[in-house]
């Protein structure tokens, strides 16, 4: 191993380290009785916050409180009970879709691979790997536009793509760190290291971070 890697490695650890102390190592889920459950609360959160995913659970599953409901209730219906989340209309199809494929062609279980995930209607890669690691704790990054960023920001990647820096990372972190990498960056993407300006002056891996914005 050559200086420079053994640098790299040590500052790795280092900004881990500090990642962990700030924003812990673990992420309470959406809450959910069922796995179908928390699939569609994380397919309710992209482009949106948890606050306001939280903030609908408890009607929606009131309203639909099985799967069959969902499956079975109109797609006016189940975007009423998520009216205040953005992109209700196109959500509310992709659950509907997607509860009643896993009704159908999985004997009401959602699957427990990502190669059959992101078979589901409106299941993506990224909402695969979140289901995987909050349902099962099966390791996996997952790369948003606030993990794309700050990962380039860092030199942890320099793929032009989601996928490519997914696997950059993978090779990079360790695996134990994989599941909460997500989680921690967005956080400090959204209050330090943010697209439009970044708070270089707040932000505590500013130390390894210089020349790389």
């Amino acid at each position: 191993m050559s200086i420079e890697q053994e640098l790299d490695i040590a500052n790795r650890d280092r900004i881990l380290a500090v990642l962990d102390e700030m924003y812990g190592t673990e992420k309470e889920g959406f809450p959910h009785e069922a796995d179908w459950q928390l699939l569609c609360a994380i397919m309710l959160s992209a482009q949106s916050t948890d606050k306001q995913v939280e903030a609908v659970l408890p009607s929606l599953y009131e309203r639909f409180p099985t799967l069959s409901d969902m499956a079975a209730a109109s797609e006016g219906e189940i975007e009423a009970a998520i009216r205040s989340i953005g992109l209700c209309r196109v959500k509310a199809r992709n659950m509907k879709a997607c509860c009643g494929t896993i009704q159908s062609e999985h004997d009401g279980k959602v699957p427990k691979n990502l190669e059959e995930l992101i078979k589901l209607p409106g299941v993506g890669r990224k909402t695969a790997t979140l289901f995987l690691a909050d349902a099962y704790g099966i390791p996996g990054v997952t790369v948003d536009t606030h993990v794309f960023r700050i990962s380039h920001r860092l030199g942890w990647a320099q793929g032009n793509t989601p996928a490519k820096v997914e696997q950059e990372l993978m090779a990079f972190l360790p695996k134990e760190h994989w599941n909460r990498i997500n989680f921690q960056l967005i956080y400090l993407g959204r209050s330090i290291c943010t697209a439009r300006r970044a708070k270089c002056g707040e932000c505590p891996l500013r130390d390894w971070c210089a020349g790389k914005i």
